[in-house]
């Protein structure tokens, strides 16, 4: 089983770069651009990461700060503000309320949303739970999803056709991006694979993705 030298998790402020600090720049740059590179239009312009890796060599953290910089993202060390809100209006008041300037942020919840739940956000939203029947999720960008989706799902709310919708189990009621609507069928396989729901030709469609 091979080791898995670079790591981004959603923490309770945002992302965090966990890197094997045995690995060689070769290794982690090849690494953060395959992850980067499998689930684009995901992590917003400007996005930041705090790297989580005390021993890293100076050189090392040198060159994943110009990487990620190439990219449009960076390494921010610096303290940070929770970014967890949770809104109970009813989807189409939401729907209807252009934002003045969407933030370039991210929500990030650690918890399963049960059903009945209701979670929206002007940015993009990651959960690491599961996203259960009833529930819905609507952002202004895009969606990942750490576990299985079976509720309402609605990416690029405010009109982002590039919004995508990640998940490890991807088996939604609805699913939502921008203007355009799919839902599931009356049946559907288990995927063994995570997925991922974008816009391609003027209309949704279901891919996999390797994690």
């Amino acid at each position: 089983m091979s080791r898995e030298l670079v790591t981004i998790k959603g923490g309770k402020d945002g992302f965090r770069l966990l890197v094997d600090s045995s690995a060689s720049m070769k290794e982690i740059e090849a690494e953060i651009k395959k992850k980067l590179d499998s689930n684009p239009g995901f992590f917003p312009e400007g996005t930041k990461f705090e790297l989580e890796v005390a021993d890293l060599d100076r050189s090392v953290k040198k060159g994943i700060d110009q990487l990620l910089s190439q990219h449009g993202f960076g390494v921010d060390n610096s303290p940070k503000q929770a970014r967890r809100s949770i809104s109970s209006q009813p989807a189409s008041s939401n729907q209807n309320m252009q934002p003045e300037s969407v933030v370039q942020e991210m929500m990030v919840l650690n918890r399963t949303i049960r059903g009945g739940e209701e979670i929206t956000s002007q940015s993009s939203i990651l959960i690491c739970g599961n996203v259960n029947p009833g529930a819905q999720i609507i952002a202004g960008g895009s969606i990942d999803i750490r576990g299985t989706c079976r509720g309402m799902v609605h990416a690029g709310a405010w009109g982002d056709t590039n919004a995508v919708i990640i998940a490890d189990r991807l088996m939604p009621t609805q699913v939502r991006i921008a203007n355009m609507i799919a839902r599931s069928p009356d049946t559907m396989e288990k995927s063994d694979f995570a997925e991922r729901a974008c816009i391609k030709d003027g209309q949704i469609i279901i891919e996999p993705i390797e994690r």
